[in-house]
């Protein structure tokens, strides 16, 4: 089992960047693949992007391909979500995510979850 923990998220403005945070502990961190998701008010969860164990492999939803990076320090136990050239419309709550399948992480069916940050960027 997993515990993760988001921290990072803020309020920003239009074109600004954010970098989220998720540590983990329990499980060894490198045993599992990790991502990012969102839920914005009214909406439903969608996924953000997600890194493979070692970080070799990365998968971005269209929505935020070339403004997001996620990236993975194993030594830390620690994910990373760099947010670039931020819009009105990445508001959400942001949960951090994660499971020994890659594919399962991708797909939206991630076994562990965080309690998520608030991201808000104004215009």
């Amino acid at each position: 089992q997993v515990q993760l923990v988001e921290s990072g998220g803020g309020l920003v403005q239009a074109g600004d960047s954010l970098r989220l945070s998720c540590a983990a502990s329990g499980r060894t961190f490198s045993s599992y693949a990790m991502g990012w998701f969102r839920q914005a008010p009214g909406k439903e969860r969608e996924f953000v992007a997600a890194i493979s164990r070692r970080g070799g492999s990365t998968y971005y939803a269209d929505s935020v391909k070339g403004r997001f990076t996620i990236s993975r320090d194993n030594a830390k136990n620690t994910v990373y979500l760099q947010m670039n050239s931020l819009k009105p419309e990445d508001t959400a709550v942001y949960y951090c995510t994660a499971d020994e399948g890659y594919s399962i992480v991708v797909t939206g069916g991630p076994a562990y979850w965080g309690q998520g940050t608030q991201v808000t960027v104004s215009s």
